[in-house]
């Protein structure tokens, strides 16, 4: 998630004082991912660096509004119009996780799989249950927070799905001996990057 573009985009729609940013995130991400105030004020210093953004004067209470520049606005554009770019080695920390535990000594993985898909299930029924109350969306808020509750639980459903797939790679994996712990490595490693093979 971009907070940085997200900001970026709401300021495109007028200027706005730090709380009010943060007001306007959470109604337009139904509070999913709640910011703090000095993250807000954090990225509009780097925006106004950037020459994203400039600040403007402050009102009587003291609140410094934040205006786009012509170049904010061509960012908003971009970053609307281009894809998300996601990483093919991004960390998922249950993934580490798994991995780690399969190669420690007394881990029993197969009850790290089952108690991490109880709680998997849990969140799922809460999720769905959530998403039943509300039904159809009867403003752009409920639109937004929908929007999010349904990536949440398609990300939840293939989350289910490949603990599943793991659980079965590890039975395998046992089933043919190449399970177990992995010893450490007492050789002290080399600094620096490794030597480039040569091609002939």
């Amino acid at each position: 998630m971009s907070v940085r573009q997200s900001l970026l985009a709401i300021l495109d729609q007028g200027p706005c004082y730090g709380y009010q940013l943060r007001a306007e995130f959470d109604r337009r991400t139904g509070g999913t991912w709640p910011l703090n105030v000095g993250q807000i004020y954090q990225t509009l210093e780097r925006l106004e660096r950037d020459g994203l953004v400039a600040k403007g004067e402050s009102d009587r209470e003291g609140r410094a509004y934040y205006e786009i520049t012509d170049a904010g606005r061509d960012a908003v554009s971009s970053w609307l119009s281009s894809p998300v770019e996601r990483q093919t080695a991004a960390r998922d920390e249950l993934a580490i996780k798994l991995a780690v535990a399969a190669t420690l000594p007394g881990v029993d993985v197969a009850r790290v799989i089952q108690v991490q898909r109880a709680a998997t299930l849990t969140l799922l029924r809460d999720l769905t249950r959530t998403k039943d109350a509300i039904d159809e969306p009867k403003s752009p808020e409920d639109l937004a927070y929908l929007l999010l509750v349904d990536a949440q639980i398609f990300q939840i459903d293939g989350e289910l799905g490949w603990l599943d797939h793991a659980e079965g790679r590890l039975a395998r994996a046992v089933a043919a001996g190449v399970a177990g712990p992995l010893p450490l490595n007492t050789e002290v490693p080399k600094r620096g990057r490794p030597a480039k093979a040569v091609q002939s």
